[in-house]
């Protein structure tokens, strides 16, 4: 013990370190210093401070914006589509609903003590879209279960070639699940080269269940619409190379 105080007087500073550094290894760490060590905090910027997490957090909420984004976008792009296939399935909007079990051999089978049904057919074209559209017969009268063959003629008065596209729909709309249609031209592209005329067809049928479902008991007459609109913003020669939309 002398000798520890004759050291601390030549060497105050340094041995006192020297004394406090054996007293702990031998010792342990005194109660004042087990309570100055644990109110010590770490640096707001270290890993265990409290903005160590935000980096993190930041990156997740990337991530997690870029795939609502990602996915919002892939559902715009699909939309149009998936509406065309669900009204197709279910008539939604009076949409003839289309599908291969709906044309098997014994659907296609006239109920000849079943009155006919008038069909009648309309037509319309876009202001933009430089085409005359008409049907080539007004009306035509079908059995449940008959299949029947209708035309409408499209001519181009444009100088340049022109894309159209058609939609389609039936009224009333309550008919559209049993309006069928096996040929069509809607919801494809026309391309009319300057000055052409086409005949486009339509290959339909009534589906036999028609003459037992209690709510078309009062249809005598269907009505079937086209309207034709412009594919495109431009000629279709400008367009080489374009994607279809």
């Amino acid at each position: 013990m002398s000798l520890l105080r004759s050291t601390a007087r030549r060497h105050p500073i340094r041995n006192l370190q020297t004394i406090q550094q054996t007293t702990i290894h031998q010792h342990g760490p005194s109660s004042y210093q087990q309570r100055l060590y644990a109110s010590a905090r770490p640096s707001r910027f270290s890993p265990q401070g409290p903005y160590a997490g935000i980096k993190g957090k930041n990156t997740d909420m990337l991530y997690y914006t870029a795939s609502i984004l990602m996915g919002t976008l892939g559902l715009s792009y699909a939309a149009v589509p998936l509406y065309r296939m669900f009204c197709a399935a279910t008539g939604l909007g009076g949409s003839p609903q289309v599908g291969e079990t709906k044309f098997a051999p014994e659907r296609l089978v006239p109920r000849e003590n079943h009155r006919r049904i008038k069909v009648k057919f309309n037509s319309d074209t876009s202001t933009s879209l430089q085409w005359s559209f008409v049907p080539q017969q007004r009306q035509v009268q079908v059995l449940p279960g008959e299949t029947s063959l209708a035309f409408y003629t499209a001519k181009s008065h444009s100088q340049e070639d022109v894309i159209g596209i058609a939609t389609y729909n039936v009224t009333p709309s309550k008919v559209a699940p049993h309006f069928n249609k096996i040929q069509c031209f809607c919801f494809e592209e026309q391309k009319l080269m300057a000055g052409e005329e086409v005949d486009m067809p339509i290959f339909f049928f009534l589906d036999p269940e028609f003459a037992n479902d209690p709510d078309m008991a009062d249809v005598d007459t269907v009505v079937l619409s086209y309207t034709f609109f412009k594919a495109r913003g431009m000629p279709f020669e400008k367009q080489a190379g374009v994607a279809t939309p």
